[in-house]
């Protein structure tokens, strides 16, 4: 890629008149040797699995293997419809729509990792959600795809996107980033709006530990996804009304890799810390495997 940062990719596109979506169509073609058209039309495939799953999630049952996770989109969407929600229809429908992806995935259904699959719903929540919302084409939603792409590219490649690596921060955190600023984009906000977004959303995540309950990517992943399309939105709304990151959206990152780095091993998506260590977290670990929880020298705990 020809961008290692955000601030190289809103100076590119400056330079050359286009969006972020559209940049990172060029340089996606240019890395893996394809036409433009064949690296659209991939990343089109990987958008309708993504429709594909929120209409699961919405549909069919998504009860997990374990049991501790499944059909809470469902409820989401009844509550909205039966109901006033707080968060207002957009915001709900999103949250619903992320929870329905995020389910299909503890349920061992298909999904599109993005970045992750413990971060899976996010972007698909606000992306349909926002089409259905605003009557958009897929082929503009693919090119949001795209500036996505380009956001995740550069988290990726100065901090972490791993849960075990930086926490929840940098899988959640990650895609809320990726999502705000793909929708600031989608919404006619220019490149540096959209930059302005991705800090705007991490700031918000930064500290956020990995507990799995029971190792497993259910709690709570499934509610964090949902609530992290709500961030989206949110920090979305805020970049296209003018407000700014001050500090700059790069050194953002750059935090979380020092939040990360410094956080306990046992908040990194090892079970061995915070809500998979509660005594509720403990007696389903039990439940599930038969055996408390051990610690790292064996024994129990």
């Amino acid at each position: 890629m020809r961008f290692s940062t955000l601030e190289n990719i809103v100076e590119l596109c400056h330079q050359e008149s286009v969006s972020i979506g559209q940049l990172m169509i060029r340089e996606q073609a240019r890395e893996s040797g394809k036409s433009e058209s064949e690296a659209f039309a991939q990343m089109a495939v990987y958008y309708q699995v993504m429709k594909e799953a929120v209409r699961k999630g919405l549909e069919e049952d998504t009860t997990s293997r374990s049991g501790l996770t499944g059909l809470d989109a469902q409820r989401v969407r009844t509550y909205m419809e039966l109901e006033t929600p707080s968060l207002g229809e957009a915001a709900c429908r999103s949250m619903a729509y992320a929870l329905a992806v995020s389910e299909v995935n503890a349920s061992m259904g298909r999904i599109i990792a993005t970045p992750t699959a413990g971060s899976c719903g996010i972007i698909p929540g606000v992306f349909v959600s926002a089409q259905e919302r605003f009557g958009w084409d897929d082929e503009k939603m693919v090119t949001g795809l795209f500036s996505a792409g380009a956001i995740g590219y550069v988290i990726a490649n100065n901090s972490f996107v791993s849960g075990a690596e930086g926490g929840c921060q940098a899988e959640v955190g990650s895609a809320i980033g990726m999502a705000a600023g793909a929708l600031t984009e989608l919404r006619g906000g220019t490149p540096r709006q959209a930059v302005h977004a991705v800090g705007l959303a991490l700031k918000n995540s930064l500290g956020l530990i990995c507990d799995p309950v029971a190792g497993l990517v259910e709690i709570p992943c499934v509610v964090r996804n949902g609530f992290g399309a709500v961030t989206a939105l949110a920090a979305a709304d805020m970049a296209l009304a003018g407000v700014r990151s001050v500090i700059p959206s790069d050194e953002v990152i750059g935090v979380m890799l020092e939040v990360g780095s410094a956080m306990p091993e046992k908040h990194r998506e090892t079970a061995q810390g915070g809500l998979a260590q509660t005594p509720t977290g403990r007696q389903l670990m039990k439940r599930l495997y038969g055996t408390r929880p051990r610690n790292k020298e064996g024994d129990t705990t």
